[in-house]
């Protein structure tokens, strides 16, 4: 028979797996990606997701209760600031007249290589 804690901990490996993919992949996109906006969508990605399944990887490993309200509090205060932060700075750039680039500019800058 399985215990439950092979169970919690299988769980919490597959969330800090899956934590750790998207992190990587939002840092693999803030290089790759060719303009602001989609940097910043990127970096939003890794901020909101991999964070939150980082944080319940750690939730199912904590030792105490006190702990995983802790990290409750940590997650609940990324899943509301994240975003807003996320909006507020691609707001700001577009404020100052950083504009995203459309196909026709992508398709320059592809010709240009």
């Amino acid at each position: 028979m399985i215990s439950l804690d092979l169970i919690r901990d299988i769980l919490s490996w597959a969330l800090f797996l899956t934590g750790g993919a998207a992190v990587v992949t939002g840092a693999i996109g803030i290089v790759r990606f060719p303009d602001f906006y989609t940097r910043l969508h990127a970096a939003g990605i890794t901020d909101t997701a991999g964070a939150e399944l980082l944080l319940l990887g750690m939730m199912l490993q904590a030792p105490s209760w006190l702990v995983v309200a802790k990290l409750v509090f940590v997650g609940f205060f990324l899943f509301m600031t994240s975003p807003v932060s996320t909006h507020a700075i691609a707001h700001a750039a577009w404020v100052v007249g950083l504009r995203p680039m459309l196909g026709s500019d992508l398709k320059r800058e592809g010709d240009a290589q």
